[in-house]
């Protein structure tokens, strides 16, 4: 899959690119089962709210053949490539879920301002890159974004420690206020199988979800392979430093495991 000259504008002018139907309702339904199978293991990859719900998975593509398959995905992969001009490594994979009731925010933060400053990430040359796994509404937790944001670089954080079970380097309040004015909140939602790709830069995050609907969402961070990171401090499952560039696999992989689950379980 090849990002159009509008979409690569699109990009860069306002940060972000949501493309509502990238996999198929088959494909995302072996994911999502997979998901929770994850969820429900003790591992130290798999954080908890401090509820004791799932919070995020890290590395599933290590330990999960559906998620090596997404990790690896053409439609995923191929478009960052073309925004980059070189190959990618995976920085990190992650499955974030806002459970039903209990899932917390995601206080206001840039994802590069981390990168950066815990694991030596040289320049902004990294990205998320995520998948809907359940119908993602205004109501349950989505992700906020500011268009624009990415525009005016890195911003002083504080590192928040005690809000949520997840360390975050976080932004003030009249900084987002001030970006807020300027750029406005847009919040990305749609059904299983969304993509939504941003820059590292945009400032984002989201509200606690109170309702009865979950929402998990697969988050990849490619990064190019000239930008590999130079002083990790997080476990290497948090910050992967195995650089070595990612092969897409066939377009129709994931389909076709997908398609051996349903049949194994008929």
């Amino acid at each position: 899959m090849r990002l159009t000259e509008e979409q690569i504008r699109q990009f860069d002018e306002e940060g972000y690119l949501f493309l509502p139907d990238c996999f198929s309702p088959e494909e995302v339904a072996a994911l999502r089962l997979e998901a929770v199978s994850i969820y429900d293991t003790d591992r130290p990859e798999v954080w908890r709210e401090k509820s004791g719900s799932p919070r995020t998975a890290f590395a599933a593509h290590t330990y999960n053949e559906a998620f090596r398959l997404l990790g690896a995905h053409p439609r995923l992969i191929r478009p960052v490539e073309q925004l980059f001009g070189e190959q990618l490594y995976m920085h990190q994979y992650k499955i974030n879920a806002k459970s039903a009731f209990d899932g917390e925010v995601w206080q206001w933060h840039q994802d590069f301002g981390t990168w950066h400053r815990d694991d030596g990430m040289p320049e902004p040359r990294a990205m998320n890159i995520s998948v809907f796994l359940d119908e993602v509404t205004h109501i349950n937790g989505p992700l906020m974004i500011v268009p624009r944001s990415h525009k005016h670089g890195v911003f002083a954080a504080g590192h928040d420690l005690s809000t949520t079970s997840y360390p975050l380097w976080t932004l003030d309040n009249d900084t987002v206020t001030k970006l807020v004015e300027a750029g406005g909140i847009i919040t990305p939602v749609g059904k299983p199988g969304a993509m939504l790709m941003f820059h590292g830069n945009i400032v984002h995050g989201s509200a606690g979800n109170i309702t009865p609907f979950p929402r998990k969402i697969v988050y990849l961070t490619l990064n190019a392979v000239s930008n590999y990171i130079r002083k990790p401090t997080r476990p290497e499952w948090i910050a992967h430093q195995d650089f070595t560039p990612i092969v897409p696999v066939a377009d129709d992989a994931l389909l076709q495991y997908a398609q051996n689950y349903r049949q194994a379980a008929e």
